[in-house]
């Protein structure tokens, strides 16, 4: 790809009097109410610029039908050549290597975090040697040859060699499919040391959380010696954290089977009996009701209780209603791991929420840590939207 040739630029955006102050501030959103006028006969993915009243041009991106209206990846008046892609792809690797993250010890992590690495609607997670991305947006869905070709090219000027690179539809109207190479899932891959198998083509979301990586670290830390409880376990990266640093016992339980038998093949793959430390495919509700006093340690990690801002008040009530279960069945000195993924739920909510729960369990808590994404999940500085994973360690007397 020649980086002279500019990316093609189908119509404009005019903002209204007044709007332009987010994306003055780097904001990489364009809501629909911003929007003065937009060029006829636009279709959703196409390259579009975005000018003020002053026919100002204040960047370019994707454009889409809905409440954002353009996703911005270049601000300013120059127009964005059909590099664009790799050159934000280089600059997300070099982040990465920078933050110590890719080593002997670990090689998955998110190689680009949407908003976080200028790219919004885009995910590409690092697989050893497979790159699997996912586009959350038309525009990324439309440009997902390019983008698979950038992500080759990068990597063949660095020391991490790919052999496939794999799109991973999130449409029923699109397909998944290999852009790029091809190999057999499931995957081994190392985090810390520690195996897992990763399917990207068949697991939720590309097939293994890689924003719970330090979080899994400090759980390993706690656990030395201890009874640990791993609910919504998926393929039971705290469980092996666990059981890596010496806990006597860990239980993981999921609803999924398939998630339990993940997690099965992911304890044996590093060592383990998967009978002596056993692997329930239950409800979590209905796994703790008689479980008081059994467990040290309790990890906390459901899937997003809320994607929209309507279903908010019901995800507040069920976290409320699982820290408070796990609060009450928790040993005395008992430590608990609690996490929210709901990008709807703030920090702030969700620790109030916590709150609630406690004094509905009726103990006193400590809080220990706050926890967060990884250094590969970056947030924007000027898109706090961007942060989703909020976490706790609460100490239970």
């Amino acid at each position: 790809m020649s980086s002279k040739l500019t990316v093609n630029i189908k119509g404009t955006i005019l903002l209204k009097q007044g709007r332009d102050h987010a994306v003055k501030r780097f904001h990489p959103w364009v809501f629909s109410g911003a929007v003065q006028q937009a060029t006829e006969g636009l279709q959703d993915g196409d390259w579009v610029e975005v000018k003020d009243q002053r026919k100002a041009t204040l960047g370019f991106g994707h454009y889409q039908k809905g409440t954002i209206t353009v996703r911005l990846i270049v601000f300013g008046e120059t127009t964005p050549t059909e590099n664009i892609f790799g050159e934000k792809i280089k600059k997300a690797l070099a982040v990465r290597i920078e933050a110590g993250i890719l080593s002997s010890h670990t090689n998955a992590c998110r190689l680009v975090h949407g908003e976080g690495d200028g790219l919004p609607g885009l995910i590409i997670d690092l697989y050893h040697d497979v790159a699997i991305i996912q586009a959350h947006s038309t525009g990324m869905h439309r440009d997902r040859v390019r983008i698979a070709e950038s992500v080759k090219t990068v990597f063949s000027d660095s020391n991490f060699p790919l052999t496939a690179v794999y799109y991973k539809s999130l449409s029923e109207k699109t397909q998944s499919e290999y852009l790029l190479g091809m190999t057999a899932v499931p995957h081994v891959v190392l985090e810390n040391n520690n195996k897992f198998y990763v399917d990207w083509e068949e697991g939720q979301k590309t097939g293994f959380f890689l924003d719970q990586r330090e979080n899994r670290q400090l759980l390993g830390e706690m656990a030395k010696g201890k009874s640990v409880l791993n609910t919504f376990c998926y393929t039971g990266g705290f469980s092996v954290y666990a059981l890596q640093n010496e806990a006597t016992l860990v239980h993981s339980v999921d609803a999924s089977e398939r998630a339990i038998a993940l997690t099965r093949k992911n304890l044996e793959l590093n060592g383990y009996d998967a009978t002596t430390h056993a692997c329930v495919a239950e409800d979590t509700f209905d796994f703790l009701k008689d479980k008081k006093d059994v467990y040290d340690l309790i990890i906390l990690d459901p899937p997003a209780f809320a994607k929209h801002k309507d279903s908010r008040h019901q995800a507040v009530k069920g976290y409320q209603r699982l820290n408070a279960e796990a609060m009450k069945m928790v040993k005395p000195g008992g430590i608990i791991f609690t996490f929210s993924c709901s990008q709807v739920v703030d920090r702030q909510l969700f620790y109030d929420t916590v709150v609630s729960a406690g004094i509905q369990a009726g103990r006193q808590i400590k809080v220990l840590y706050h926890l967060s994404q990884p250094a590969d999940h970056p947030v924007s500085l000027y898109h706090p939207e961007g942060e989703y994973l909020k976490g706790l360690v609460l100490y239970v007397e």
